[in-house]
């Protein structure tokens, strides 16, 4: 059927137009323009506002007004000739961003004319019995000039008042706000009236077509190539009139509706589109439009012959297309364009982005352990107080030996005398040089005096008092009085890091004095930090 290609066609430009146009545009409103706002809507808007309700209201939108013209054609029991022209003219109102509902008056003109004869049309009464007596066909044959065979034709007129549900494919957008094409699909419900008529006799000349048709068919097997050919002698030799009222009763007679001299009949409608936005106002759409009705004589044909040569009923209703292009108008002041046009998400995501309505809590930073690092970074929660940190909460390890320096009670452990102990006190191993001197050591008697002064220092400080200068006088004398002797200078710090510090410092000074000023040999020299062992202001010097 004709009407089944322009579906394909259609079908087939939707693909294109949806590769082609799909471009984006600018956003539809904003959901704080109040003046788009109903009346009966503002309590909720309010409410939005104030934050006490999360949806904006549904903004006041603009009516489409449309009309389009097209092509026109019915599908039926007779073979359509071309498709004609039809138009329409509609008004739609969206309901969502989704739904809409249209009212569409539809007015098409359809023409059609079979290639092949046929040989049993007594039962189509407009063949037989409306035409004037001296023109009747007469299916028993006993009238002069009746044919043999009649070529099947008519002309429709049909107009249409539908209301139609229409869904919107593609306006509700995740990855754009919006696009200029819109893809939509519908239903609908109506009332369909048409006339037909078939041209039956040529007026000019007062005479029917018998010699004409009875000719064609005689010819056909070795005159006319193919279809084309019969169909062209046929509109050659026929005129335009079509002056005789097609079949007008359904089956078994039954009577139908009327309006006017129209035949009036329920019909149901499908649809699909795509429309182009060529501004805010103004956009194209293309459309194609399938429409059925409960009637078989759309054509003026329900009778087919069988392979026994049989007039038989058909049983399948008449229907017909519109494939049309229409240009829309928007129409309304203080509203926004037809929401179809709108993405419901775009708030949404511009809500998300650039926050202007939400209220955000003001953010509060943790920090359980309080040592200066918020909870959600803290790789360590509990770190006890006092203890110093390093960026991400975790306690220092100076010198990382796996004991923190909160617990450490060596701070610097050189990494030769680890592992450590719990405490982070490491036990270095004897050098060569000391293995040496034990050796020596245990095959020569050493001689130390026992009386070495010990040295005093005062609150923290850790330069050498002058009067212990003349101490460690008498002790590098001593020394170098008994070559075999060494000494051991003795500190007792306190616990703390602190405290351990200025004890080596101490230390380190004794230990310069004598090896710088007074020329004693450094190996001969060592020290030893004692926590709690004596005074702590005191360093005491032990010979071994």
């Amino acid at each position: 059927m004709q009407s089944k290609k322009y579906n394909l066609l259609f079908a087939l430009f939707l693909l294109v137009a949806g590769g082609t146009y799909a471009q984006k545009s600018t956003s539809g409103y904003d959901v704080y323009d109040s003046t788009v706002i109903t009346r009966k809507r503002l309590p909720q808007q309010n409410e939005f506002w104030n934050n006490s309700y999360n949806f904006p209201a549904k903004p006041r939108n603009q009516w489409e007004v449309g009309v389009s013209g097209g092509m026109f054609s019915i599908s039926g029991d007779v073979s359509t000739l071309l498709p004609t022209f039809g138009f329409s003219a509609h008004v739609r109102k969206s309901l969502g961003y989704v739904f809409s509902l249209r009212l569409q008056y539809l007015n098409g003109v359809g023409k059609g004319l079979n290639w092949g004869a046929s040989e049993n049309y007594a039962k189509n009464s407009a063949w037989t019995s409306s035409l004037p007596a001296a023109y009747q066909y007469n299916a028993a044959g006993t009238t002069s000039g009746t044919p043999d065979y009649v070529y099947y034709n008519y002309k429709n007129r049909t107009q249409d008042l539908s209301l139609q549900g229409i869904v919107n494919l593609n306006n509700v957008r995740f990855h754009k706000n919006k696009s200029s094409v819109v893809f939509y699909v519908g239903a609908g419900i109506g009332a369909t009236a048409y006339e037909t008529r078939i041209n039956a006799y040529n007026e000019s000349k007062g005479e029917n077509y018998s010699a004409l048709f009875n000719g064609i068919q005689s010819q056909q097997d070795y005159l006319y190539k193919n279809r084309n050919d019969i169909r062209k002698s046929l509109k050659d030799n026929m005129d335009d009139t079509y002056e005789t009222a097609a079949q007008q009763n359904g089956l078994n007679n039954q009577r139908r509706p009327k309006l006017g001299n129209q035949t009036l009949r329920f019909s149901s409608t499908v649809l699909a589109g795509v429309a182009i936005k060529l501004s805010k106002r103004i956009n194209l759409a293309i459309e194609n439009r399938h429409t059925f009705v409960q009637d078989d004589l759309l054509d003026g044909q329900q009778w087919q012959e069988s392979p026994t040569g049989d007039a038989v009923l058909t049983s399948n209703w008449d229907t017909y297309n519109y494939l049309s292009v229409g240009l829309n108008f928007n129409l309304g002041s203080k509203s926004v364009e037809p929401l179809w046009w709108l993405n419901p998400l775009d708030y949404a995501y511009g809500e998300l982005n650039n926050p202007r309505h939400t209220k955000f809590p003001k953010p509060t930073y943790d920090d359980a352990d309080g040592d200066g690092v918020i909870d959600q970074l803290d790789r360590e929660p509990n770190t006890p107080a006092g203890a110093s940190v390093d960026t991400h909460g975790v306690s220092k390890d100076t010198d990382g030996d796996g004991v923190p320096d909160f617990r450490d009670k060596q701070l610097i452990t050189p990494s030769e005398c680890q592992p450590v102990d719990v405490d982070g006190v490491g036990k270095c191993p004897e050098p060569e040089c000391c293995k040496n001197i034990k050796a020596s050591s245990e095959t020569t008697v050493v001689n130390c005096p026992a009386d070495f002064p010990s040295v005093s220092f005062k609150g923290n400080a850790s330069t050498l008092p002058a009067d212990a200068k003349a101490l460690l006088s008498s002790v590098a004398a001593k020394l170098k009085a008994n070559p075999n002797c060494n000494i051991t200078l003795n500190g007792y710090p306190e616990a703390s890091k602190a405290s351990q510090a200025v004890s080596q410092k101490r230390l380190d000074a004794v230990k310069l004095y004598l090896v710088q000023k007074e020329g004693i040999s450094a190996e001969r020299v060592s020290t030893n930090n004692e926590i709690g062992g004596g005074d702590k202001n005191t360093v005491d010097i032990k010979g071994n």
